[in-house]
């Protein structure tokens, strides 16, 4: 049996105690607790301003849904996808297959392994899945950065665009449902 389907089948037989999750992200299946109160703020503030935002009703935004590639299981803060998620099921029917979501948003959270989570792994297994637009929230870079990464290459597993924007300069994100979406100090504030 491969690695892909042991992973796969132990995630699926996993349970955890209410406040964690369990992600497969690359090869091994990591168990993290749910953000803290800063991170549930900026999710909010985020998922607040999307959704004005997406009124053509064609795409919505979701929160703490399974977005699942190739026995891969991750749980974006924010996704953006359409807004039937029955067009897009996986094929277990366990969350929405990652060819139909058009953005991921992760606050980054404290601590080495989360950061690294956030900024090296998902980086490269978003852009894996071919995700458009991956854009992280990240309190502990600097003073604070938002990172706008479009453009994906799945075969390098990396974004070709990365536009880096410190807190306090809006980050403008440049294509696709969310367009034009302003992430600037009414989302990022303390």
């Amino acid at each position: 049996m491969s690695l892909d389907r042991v992973l796969w089948q132990a995630w699926k037989a996993m349970e955890l105690p209410e406040g964690y999750r369990a992600e497969i992200v690359e090869e091994f299946i990591e168990v993290s607790p749910i953000g803290r109160r800063r991170h549930a703020v900026i999710a909010n503030r985020l998922r607040q301003g999307l959704t004005p935002h997406l009124v053509d009703g064609r795409y919505a935004v979701y929160q703490a849904g399974d977005v699942i590639h190739r026995r891969k299981v991750w749980i974006p803060d924010l996704f953006i996808a359409p807004e039937d998620l029955d067009e897009i099921p996986d094929e277990e029917d366990l969350g929405v297959d990652a060819s139909g979501v058009r953005a991921v948003f992760e606050v980054v959270s404290p601590g080495r392994e989360a950061q690294s989570r956030d900024r090296e792994r998902k980086r490269r297994a978003y852009a894996r899945a071919g995700i458009p637009l991956y854009v992280l929230i990240d309190d502990f870079d600097g003073d604070g950065t938002v990172v706008v990464l479009t453009d994906p290459n799945p075969k390098k597993a990396d974004y070709a665009d990365e536009h880096r924007v410190p807190y306090g300069t809006d980050a403008v994100i440049p294509d696709g449902p969310a367009k034009g979406f302003v992430i600037g100090e009414a989302i990022v504030k303390p």
